[in-house]
């Protein structure tokens, strides 16, 4: 048999075992990385996804919780599974983002190690401030910030955080100096603020509304591009002045880079066609989430935005985790 031939009828044979094994796929039971604790809204987001892939494939779809590291471990968990796949992480604005682009030798490249599979959700930052700060405006905030350089304090989730960076993001745009209290987690930053041993912070609208909403919070602007429908009376960043200024936390999935092409694409059938479903959509918009499924090209492009962004505002603050 002539080499060249031999080498069509491989092409041609190995082809055909990639097609065989996406119709086939899910043969088995499917892994659904988590990389943060249970209870947390990317984990509830997951479990609705899970539940609702499990009734449709007939394969179970098992959520597996990795928290540690901001989610880095667990996003890392994706990494050394096979690239077939069968091993699922829910990527997000830290594991996708932020986290690589904080380390000097960063452990994992999220565009080349990494397929996009789809974007599922987006969820606005909102800059809130204890009531005795005497500021109702962005306006009227820049203003006191910069007639008090260093002396106002935000709370964080953590270094190296959305909630830290988009607080350094808004800084960076609005030319003023905050005073970072990292804390660890959103939780004991609310209380903190609550109680006005801090003056304000940015933290997602699912986590401030109700406070706002009640009083016992001020919201200042909200970063989405539009108002959100949590928060309908707090304007954005960008009526506020400031042109283009946006920041929201997100949630998407991901798989081992390699993972054949023909797998991602039902991945991302399937998926877009739940999250289009009315009751998972109401769901998930109950929580504050806007539900923003695509194609893997468009996940892509979005993720490549978010790295460029957030890396221009780490080297501005000068924030490493290294």
């Amino acid at each position: 048999m002539h080499a060249d031939y031999k080498i069509a009828v491989a092409c041609v044979l190995g082809a055909c075992a990639v097609c065989a094994t996406a119709q086939q796929y899910p043969a088995k039971s499917v892994r659904l990385i988590v990389p943060f604790a249970p209870g947390g809204g990317t984990d509830t987001i997951a479990r609705v996804l899970a539940q609702k892939l499990t009734e449709s494939w007939g394969q179970n779809v098992i959520v597996e919780n990795r928290p540690g590291a901001g989610g880095l471990i667990g996003f890392e968990s994706v990494l050394k599974a096979p690239a077939d796949g069968y091993t699922l992480g829910m990527g997000t604005i830290s594991t996708l983002a932020v986290i690589p682009a904080t380390q000097a030798k960063p452990r994992y490249d999220p565009l080349k190690d990494f397929a996009p599979v789809t974007l599922i959700s987006t969820v606005p930052y909102v800059m809130v401030a204890h009531p005795s700060l005497p500021a109702r405006t962005m306006a009227e905030f820049v203003k006191l910030a910069r007639s008090k350089p260093g002396e106002i304090s935000y709370g964080s989730a953590g270094y190296a955080t959305g909630t830290h960076l988009t607080a350094e993001y808004l800084s960076s745009v609005t030319g003023i100096k905050l005073v970072h209290v990292p804390y660890k987690g959103d939780a004991l930053a609310l209380i903190d603020l609550m109680a006005g041993q801090i003056s304000t912070g940015c933290f997602t609208t699912i986590i401030m509304g109700q406070q706002i909403r009640s009083g016992k919070l001020r919201g200042i602007v909200v970063m989405s591009p539009q108002r959100s429908r949590e928060l309908p009376n707090v304007p954005t960043a960008i009526e506020s002045g400031y042109a283009g200024f946006t920041s929201e936390s997100w949630q998407g999935i991901s798989v081992r880079a390699g993972t054949p092409l023909e797998i991602v694409r039902k991945l991302n059938t399937d998926i877009v066609r739940i999250l289009s479903t009315p009751d998972v959509r109401a769901g998930i918009e109950a929580q504050g989430n806007n539900v923003s499924p695509g194609s893997p090209e468009d996940f892509e492009r979005f993720i490549v935005k978010e790295i460029a962004k957030w890396k221009q505002v780490i080297a501005s603050a000068g924030v490493r985790i290294d």
